[in-house]
């Protein structure tokens, strides 16, 4: 179709035009917050060609002491220095030195008297724990002894030399540390102890004295822990033998290499025939052997024998109470197992759900991102809230005394259980630096996780991943608030900052900004490009946006670099008729610049309201109203583009201002009235030359009756009350409660 008269063209160009300024920041690039792309790291956000990691492996024999509640355990670290750098010295992650009594951790623990205190107030006050390992001697190949010094929880190995490029240390270190009651001091490992039987269940992690991560971005990895922030660990191979009670159920990262040893001939066979049943899980140890079980308290013990290859971690469950039961998941060619131990206090919850939800994670998982990679996934039920490892999980959600349980606590099982097996994914095989950057690894799993909940049940409660449970968080107050962008340990609000925030943003980022199809391809590219590597904030913003081609420096910087949220209403809708006769405004304009208003063809715009002319037009179409208009639509357009040419009867002047600091894509409802409606969704560059307004010229066959802004809560828009027009009236607390309350 041929353009139409220029005049007619500038105004319907005009509202974009008004009151424009320079203000670009919203917009401006990352390039000042992001490193420099280098031979390690590329600008696209993948591994450079000299892209390289450490590797860790492990030898060891652990004993548990049932009877005194300790681990006892001899390691032999082989590390090999793939760095360029030599080093003069290597760094030990110590974590169980957070619990000694004058640790840290301990110090800096704030809190005062009031005159209600919980009992997890007090267990800091009567803090007895004699916790923190308790090294022995740290050897090399010789058996010769190598000095080291012990930081907090950090221990510097001293070198005789610098370790070249290529070359590899043999550490042995021999230790032992008490373990942890997770009711009385809490921890993400420990025991449980089980009064009515006399029998412990142990989740134990952080047993061993674990290498630090030594890379391109900051050398060491060697932040002391402190509670919160969490790991960062090299891949390598694990070769560990576990010793228990005779009658223990062992639980742990890795392969069983000696199940004729540990198993009956019953278990091995049942364990057989799980690997063959893809819908329902199979007994390995029922609930009625488990009870048997509880009873025995053998004074014999037996070795468990477990290898795992390229795994940055290990951890392990052990006890006489567990039931256990498995089933098969395909993916692709392969058959992976899911996995569940757990109490007969954690029934009937437990064998209804647990290993179907660890089979239904893995699948989800997989499909955003890379078939799952290691032969099991397992989830063990403990009386606290979950923490991952490779392979194994330990897990909450459990029924009251007489099997019954709420829809609340079934539903935070299956969530606790997705979410801690798909950690396996994101750190433990996409291998983010917790203790720097927690988003990374709980901001990312939550994301998934909310997919994956929704492909369990259609309307899953979720409790994160809508933008719409999020706008609480986002708009307190800014002393309660930091920037995604935050070190772990620096947090204000760590689930809504760590966790919810994050997932939010990347849910909106999908569903709103990218579209399903290019967000899933990068996504996908991501976690494929840093599966068993060792990826930054910076590796993850470049690679979402050189995978799909969308400038996304705008998001980041919003979303992940500031505490700004979204407001974005409508400030004014003005309706508009078109006319041949000359109006006063018209002819100011004209006279403005330079023009004869009598010698000029001109079509003007009259505002509703305007009793001159509002009685004759009302109603009419533009080319009903415009003489000029219509001999122009006459000599310009042929007879075929004339009945296909649409002339609306109405231009609407719709002004939107975005009283919040986040720019967004506007989406807009508008209702006709015929009662009909249309979505209406422009890109977030709509903000790019004024921040504060922007203004729309809709043309309409029909009159507009109602206009609103983000209509299905896309956005995390903390401000309902100015989304539409004309404005709604939110009633007040009381008037709720009146409301809720007649009749």
């Amino acid at each position: 179709m041929r353009a139409l008269p220029s005049f007619l063209s500038l105004m319907l160009l005009g509202g974009t035009l008004i009151a424009q300024n320079t203000n670009q920041s919203k917009f401006k690039q990352l390039y000042e917050e992001l490193p420099t792309p280098n031979m390690y790291r590329t600008g696209g956000g993948a591994p450079g060609s000299f892209y390289y990691q450490q590797q860790a492996d492990y030898s060891m024999d652990i004993r548990l002491d049932d009877a005194t509640q300790r681990i006892y355990g001899e390691e032999v670290i082989t590390y090999t220095n793939n760095s360029p750098d030599p080093l003069e010295y290597l760094w030990i992650q110590l974590d169980q030195n957070m619990r000694a009594p004058n640790s840290m951790t301990q110090k800096i623990r704030n809190g005062g008297v009031s005159d209600k205190m919980s009992y997890g107030d007090l267990k800091y006050l009567f803090y007895d724990f004699d916790g923190g390992f308790k090294i022995e001697y740290v050897k090399d190949e010789n058996d010769q002894a190598v000095p080291f010094y012990i930081n907090n929880t950090m221990m510097r190995i001293n070198l005789d030399k610098p370790l070249a490029n290529g070359e590899q240390k043999v550490l042995k270190i021999k230790w032992w540390y008490n373990i942890n009651d997770r009711n009385k001091i809490g921890g993400r490992s420990g025991y449980e102890y089980f009064k009515d039987e006399d029998n412990y269940l142990y989740t134990i992690a952080q047993f061993f004295p674990r290498m630090a991560v030594y890379n391109d971005v900051e050398g060491w990895q060697n932040k002391q822990f402190l509670g919160r922030g969490e790991f960062a660990l090299p891949f390598g191979n694990y070769d560990v033998k576990i010793t228990v009670p005779a009658d223990h159920i062992v639980g742990s990262t890795g392969k069983l290499q000696n199940a004729d040893e540990v198993l009956s001939e019953e278990q091995r066979d049942r364990w057989e025939k799980a690997q063959n049943s893809t819908t329902d899980p199979v007994f390995i140890v029922t609930e009625s052997e488990a009870k048997k079980n509880e009873k025995s308290k053998s004074k014999q013990e037996k070795t468990w024998h477990f290898q795992a290859g390229n795994v940055r971690d290990f951890a392990f469950a052990s006890s006489r109470k567990f039931i256990w039961d498995a089933m098969a998941v395909k993916l692709g060619n392969r058959t992976v197992m899911a996995v569940s131990y757990y109490p007969k206090e954690g029934n009937p919850l437990w064998e209804r759900y647990s290993t179907r939800v660890v089979a239904h994670t893995l699948k989800v998982y997989s499909k955003y991102t890379f078939d799952y990679p290691y032969h099991k996934a397992i989830s063990v039920h403990t009386d606290r809230i979950g923490m991952e490892y490779p392979m194994i999980c330990f897990n909450g959600g459990r029924p009251e005394k007489d099997g019954t349980y709420s829809k609340r606590t079934k539903y935070g099982m299956i969530s606790v259980i997705i979410h801690e097996v798909g950690h396996n994914f994101f750190p433990m095989i996409v291998n983010s630096d917790e203790r720097q950057w927690t988003w990374m690894d709980e901001g990312l799993n939550t994301f998934v996780q909310c997919l994956t909940e929704v492909e369990w049940e259609k309307d899953y409660p979720s409790r994160r991943g809508p933008a719409s449970l999020i706008t609480d968080y986002m708009k307190a107050e800014s002393d309660q608030q930091m920037p995604i962008m935050t070190n772990s340990e620096s947090i204000l609000q760590f689930g809504n900052n760590a966790y919810g925030k994050p997932a939010t943003a990347l849910n909106i980022l999908r569903e709103t900004v990218m579209g399903r199809e290019l967000f899933d391809h990068a996504f996908h590219t991501y976690a494929q490009r840093w599966m068993f590597k060792h990826p930054t904030p910076e590796d993850f913003f470049r690679t979402m946006e050189d995978a799909s081609a969308v400038d996304l420096d705008w998001f980041w910087r919003g979303w992940f670099y500031t505490t700004d949220y979204t407001d974005i209403g409508v400030e004014d809708v003005k309706k508009y008729y078109v006319t041949d006769k000359q109006t006063e405004k018209g002819r100011e304009l004209l006279e403005r610049y330079g023009a004869n208003p009598d010698e000029v063809d001109a079509i003007y715009v009259v505002e509703e309201g305007d009793k001159e002319f509002e009685k004759s037009m009302k109603g009419k179409s533009i080319l009903e109203n415009s003489k000029k208009l219509n001999e122009y639509v006459m000599d310009n357009f042929s007879s075929e583009e004339r009945n296909n040419l649409k002339v609306p009867k109405y231009f609407y002047q719709v002004t939107f201002n975005k009283p919040g600091g986040l720019v967004m894509p506007l989406i807009v409802e508008f209702t006709y009235d015929d009662g009909s409606t249309e979505m209406k969704k422009y890109p977030v560059q709509v903000w790019m030359k004024n921040d504060n307004t922007v203004t729309k010229t809709i043309a309409s066959n029909k009159e507009i009756t109602k206009v609103v802004v983000d209509p299905d809560l896309e956005t995390a828009d903390v401000d309902l009350s100015n989304n539409s027009w004309p404005k709604e009236e939110t009633p007040n607390e009381f008037e709720q409660f009146k409301n809720n309350t007649d009749g």
